[in-house]
């Protein structure tokens, strides 16, 4: 049995410069992990779990949004982070409704992650673009009606047809590779892998090599979104173009 002592033990991290409060799916095991990768020094995540059942009972994520936005604001966050990509990219109002449901709550700023995927796709320009999916394909289809509602044509989709969170995470980052090197599709300015549940932030840097086009994830967008609009300019290495130069 191996021992650890205090002094090999890290710095814990507190969030002295930004603590950054989200509410995420409660099957989902994969965005806390990829944010503790990536968050720079200082800025913490502190998390509350949602209900989140695919098909017609999707929106029953949005049951108990006020008490956990309550909750997060009891614990002093900065930042109000809603991290489903499925649920607010459902419909074009639903992030609005979210923005409204929360700050009835409390003032504190929201960050939504389809509208963090709309940003960094527009620092790109990017406007027409390829997306790979854990999803059904009924999935596929509302989140492109989504993105064109907001100017974002999706030339080529991919759906894994996974069936939960569990099967969504067991998708290894070199099938994404290989699965966005498979839609290449020469007229795309970027390629978006969906879904916050999956390891798709280890695989950025490679499609970004083969492709020569940027990579957009639900992890590394909706990270980006929120530390840019807690004023946090830190340039992150590994994950992308976007982290490292936007």
């Amino acid at each position: 049995m191996q021992t650890t002592t205090a002094s090999d033990v890290p710095a814990p991290n507190y969030g002295v410069r930004a603590r950054l409060g989200i509410m995420l799916p409660a099957s989902n095991t994969i965005t806390e992990p990829t944010a503790q990768a990536i968050l720079p020094a200082g800025v913490s995540l502190h998390a509350m779990r949602l209900w989140l059942r695919h098909g017609p009972n999707a929106l029953k994520m949005l049951d108990r949004l006020e008490d956990a936005t309550q909750l997060l604001a009891d614990a002093k966050v900065d930042r109000i982070i809603f991290h489903c990509t499925a649920i607010t990219m459902y419909a074009p109002d639903i992030p609005d409704q979210i923005r409204r449901r929360v700050a009835a709550v409390t003032p504190i700023p929201v960050v939504i992650t389809s509208e963090a995927i709309l940003d960094a796709l527009r620092a790109f320009e990017a406007t027409k673009i390829v997306m790979v999916t854990p999803y059904h394909q009924d999935t596929n289809d509302f989140e492109k009606a989504f993105l064109a509602h907001n100017g974002v044509t999706v030339l080529r989709d991919r759906a894994l047809e996974c069936d939960n969170a569990v099967e969504m995470a067991a998708v290894t980052p070199q099938q994404w590779v290989d699965e966005a090197i498979a839609m290449r599709d020469p007229d795309a300015d970027a390629y978006f892998l969906s879904c916050t549940s999956i390891r798709g932030v280890e695989a950025i840097e490679a499609i970004e090599r083969a492709l020569g086009k940027p990579v957009v994830t639900s992890n590394q967008g909706m990270l980006w979104g929120a530390l840019r609009s807690a004023q946090i300019g830190d340039r992150i290495e590994g994950c992308g173009r976007l982290l490292r130069e936007f």
